[in-house]
This record gives C-alpha cells, structure tokens and sequence, in this order.
C-alpha cells in the first residue's frame, strides 16, 4: 500500500526515534523531529490510520506509538537512507582479520568481525565444498575392517572405517584405490556414483561392492568433514532488552541457534536472491520471532556464490548500518577466500 507523502515522513520519523531510544513515541514528539508543519490534531489522525493499516502499534502502557514489523518493513524497503562506512565505524581494523590464509579461520574471523561492529551475533555459513575427491587409499586395518583414507583438492585429509562382509586381500584394497584414482580423480562422489554404476558390470563382484561402499562413506565423511556455520557473539544479545526481557523469547532464541536448522535454509534461500536481504520479525516463518531480525548477504569464491552470512540483531536494530557492514563484510570475505 502506497503511503500519501505526510505518513511516510511521520512513519520514517517514528521509526528512528524508536530505534534510537526505543521508547513508545507520541504526537508531541513527532511534531518536534518531522520537520512537518502539522498540529497535533492532525499527526494523531495520521497516525490513527497508519496504526489501522498495521504499521505501528499502541502499547497498552503508553500514549506513543511503536512500529511493527511490518512497519519496519516498509521504513526498511522505501524509507531507509544507507550510511556510508569509513575507518571511523572500524571497519579499516576490522578488515585485518581477514587477512590470514586459512579458509576455516577466515569464516570464524568473518563471524567475529560482524559481531563486533554490530554488538549483535554474526554467522557465516561455511563454503558449500562439493565433496570432490583427488585421492583413495584403502588400509588393512583387520579382518573385515579397512580405513578409507580420502585426499581433497585442498590437501585435507577425510578418514572413514568401512565394515565390510568380505575380507579383502592387500592385493584387492590396491586395485581398488588405483581403479577410483586413476579413472574418477578429480569427480564428486556423486558423479562416481553415477558413472561406477555402469561399470560395475566390468569389475569383479567382490571388488564392486568395495567401491560402492567406498563411494557412500565417502561422500558421508566430506559432508562431515566441514562446519556448517560458524556463529559469533551470541552473548551479544543478552544484553539486548528486547530480547533478553522476556524468558520465552529468550528461550526460544538459544534453541535457534542449538539447533541451526532454520538458521540454515534461512542463509540457503539469501544466497539464492543475491543482495542484502532483510528479514524482519518472524516473516520469513524460519526465525518466527517478531523481537529479532536478520540482516543476510551471499560471498563468493572466485565469482561463485558458496555461503551467505548475516547479522541477527532486534527488530529494533540500526538498520541504516547494519546493512552496509554485512555488504561490506561479504566482499571482503570474497575476496579473502578468492586469494587464499
């Protein structure tokens, strides 16, 4: 619904006050930071209107009025003036963190980073790998028991124990190895799998079996083997009144990020929008908490997009910087892990 000119202003004005002191704001104050040459008859009737279209709300203790999320929605999407970043927000300090080698400590740095020029929880979704393998090795370890040894492309090294119903020769574990490496090396485990089901006609039974086995563990232990999401300053939003003032919600909060699950197709559907996205109280249905908010952008590899990370702050948050510094913080991370 489009706004005449004289709501949005009242509403943008609103906004801000709220989230600047986030106390209830009234007719009296709003015709003070407006900039509106309206009397108080008429910023009432206003805001009367804007409270029955369900952008602001009258708490049952005070005479002021505060947004809602779907108010905060419309100031977010229509009304919202982005800052400008500099040195002076910390982001030029910041920025050092990334500057290490290793993939994994570049995630946590990201994390932090966020949580710190925020004072809010920063998460980063780990990159999604593809579970390519660039080399097998089968180990003996007893009768019927054999460790798979997986190399990736990295160098990292994945170990699975496969427990087989035949025992394997030395001889049998050599072929086998050589087989994977010499003609899947380089593939994901589900291309292997494809591709070995058509050959298996072509091996030995006993051998077969080995490989598929050693395809499912496989892919298996490199989903294992990655952190899906690295969560930073959690603590943060203890000190949020809004959050931490009602048990329940503060309850449900900690069992969000337990269990991580709509934490993650959260972060899973912002990389598929591209951009900053903004979910706003419990719109999304996968943060249904109406008090917090979650602010998201995808980063990329190499101009692949391979995660998302985010801000989960209050619905009543500072939007206006919040949003740049997880876009800013998004490229960074791209171009850390571009390089490393």
């Amino acid at each position: 619904m489009q706004l005449e000119p004289r709501a949005q202003t009242l509403l943008k004005a609103l906004v801000e006050r709220y989230i600047a002191d986030g106390q209830p704001v009234g007719s009296r104050a709003l015709s003070k930071i407006s900039g509106l040459d309206l009397s108080p008859a008429t910023i009432r009737n206003i805001m009367a209107d804007l409270e029955e279209m369900g952008y602001v709300a009258s708490p049952h203790t005070s005479a002021g009025r505060v947004p809602t999320p779907r108010g905060y929605r419309l100031f977010v999407d229509t009304l919202l003036t982005v800052q400008h970043l500099d040195g002076q927000h910390g982001v030029d300090a910041e920025r050092m963190r990334l500057s290490v080698q290793q993939p994994q400590k570049i995630i946590a740095n990201a994390a932090q980073m966020l949580s710190s020029l925020t004072q809010f929880a920063g998460v980063v979704q780990s990159p999604r790998r593809e579970s390519v393998f660039q080399q097998i090795e089968f180990l003996r370890l007893s009768e019927k028991r054999i460790l798979l040894v997986i190399v990736d492309p990295r160098g990292d090294v994945q170990n699975r124990l496969l427990l087989t119903e035949v025992d394997y020769t030395p001889a049998q574990l050599i072929q086998s190895a050589n087989y994977l490496n010499q003609n899947f090396a380089g593939l994901t485990f589900d291309e292997v799998r494809l591709r070995l089901t058509g050959e298996l006609r072509r091996l030995q039974e006993d051998i077969g079996g080995l490989m598929q086995t050693a395809v499912e563990a496989g892919s298996e232990a490199m989903a294992e083997g990655s952190e899906e999401m690295v969560i930073s300053g959690e603590r943060n939003l203890l000190s949020v009144s809004d959050l931490s003032s009602n048990m329940s919600s503060l309850r449900q909060m900690f069992e969000m990020f337990e269990q991580k699950t709509g934490l993650m197709q959260l972060l899973d559907m912002s990389s598929k929008a591209g951009g900053v996205q903004i979910f706003i109280g419990g719109e999304s249905k996968l943060v249904p908490m109406d008090e917090m908010s979650v602010v998201t952008a995808p980063y990329e590899v190499n101009g692949k997009i391979v995660g998302t990370l985010g801000v989960i702050g209050p619905t009543r948050m500072a939007y206006e910087r919040v949003i740049p510094i997880v876009d800013i913080t998004a490229k960074l991370l791209s171009n850390a892990l571009s390089s490393s």
